[in-house]
């Protein structure tokens, strides 16, 4: 890994499919949302039962700096855009020191969206890619 990856407190690895894709610096829109559908009974004013109904699960997004793990991300995509099928993976979020804080299994993995760095010569902000992936759930590891 590189010194950037532990310039943060907290990094992020990513695995799909068996693919070690490398550590990202955020990751961010992990969620669940339940959609309730109200009941009125008949004969009982006084409330509504709230049912549950589907969960919908919200897309996860990651970016990092450009660093050479940026091209396992461009040959999984490769890969999955040729074929697509969802794939279980897992996000391990992680101390500098490389300790465990948390894992996610998560389940029928498709990348939704990819973009690469903008190279500007005037700027002095690093080049940073953003992984968008949508999934069918998650739980802790």
């Amino acid at each position: 890994m590189t010194d950037s990856i532990f310039a943060t407190s907290v990094f992020f690895r990513l695995a799909i499919g068996g693919n070690d894709l490398g550590a990202f610096h955020t990751c961010s829109g992990m969620g669940a949302q339940v959609e309730m559908e109200s009941y009125a009974e008949g004969g009982n004013n006084g409330f509504t039962w709230q049912l549950p109904g589907r969960v919908t699960w919200s897309n996860i997004t990651l970016t990092r700096p450009v660093t050479a793990d940026t091209a396992k991300i461009a040959r999984w995509l490769d890969e999955t855009l040729r074929r697509v099928e969802p794939k279980d993976g897992e996000i391990v979020a992680l101390r500098p020191d490389l300790t465990q804080i948390i894992s996610w299994q998560v389940f029928g993995i498709v990348p939704v969206r990819w973009e690469g760095p903008s190279f500007d010569p005037s700027s002095s902000t690093a080049a940073v890619e953003t992984l968008e992936i949508a999934h069918e759930g998650l739980r802790p590891g």
